[in-house]
Formats: C-alpha cells, structure tokens, sequence
C-alpha cells in the first residue's frame, strides 16, 4: 500500500477511497461551480435592508470595517466569482447584522 504524506497527516489510498465512497471530497468550490456558498444569501440580505443598500454603498461600509473592497468584488462576492475569506465573512456578517451562519445556509 502506498503512502502520501502531507504536512503531518499521513494519508492512504484506502483513506482516500473512503472518503469518496462517502461522498467526502475536498473540494474549493461549490457545487454549483460557485467559489462561495455565501453570495447568494449576501445579496439578498443587502437588498432586503431599508433604506437599500447598493452594492458601491454596501462596499463603503466594509471598508470601514478595514476590508479593501470595492462595488466590483462585492459585485463578484454574489455572484460566486469571488472566494471570500473567514475574516471577510465576519465583516460582512457585522455590517448585515447576521450571524456568520446565517450567511452559510
């Protein structure tokens, strides 16, 4: 039996096979294709505040929260175009006054 050895995990082909068998596979997107499972949820949460929120206005207040963002990666963030880091996530979680698993359902 062969051996891979990554970092400190020592990994087997049967390790591996089981996983797939389970339907467990690293994956780094959706899927749906999609490079995150918040951006849906992000946008209807930042369109669903009163007064609207635009995207440019939403970007604003995340950079307040010390993100360097703009309109477009929030525009790409919805969409699923974008990755979106777990300190992005709580910004984003902050300034939509959502828990961060609100934004994962």
């Amino acid at each position: 039996m062969s051996i891979m050895r990554t970092g400190y995990h020592k990994i087997t082909h049967t390790t591996i096979n089981k996983c797939q068998e389970s339907g467990f596979v690293y994956k780094n997107h959706a899927p749906d294709g999609r490079y995150n499972i918040c951006g849906r949820r992000v946008a209807a949460l930042r369109k669903a505040r009163s007064p609207k929120l635009s995207q440019r206005g939403f970007a604003d207040l995340l950079q307040l929260r010390g993100l360097d963002v703009d309109k477009n990666a929030v525009q790409r963030i919805e969409s699923g175009q974008r990755f979106v880091t777990d300190i992005e996530l709580k910004a984003i979680a902050c300034v939509l006054d959502v828990a961060v698993e609100e934004l994962l359902e």
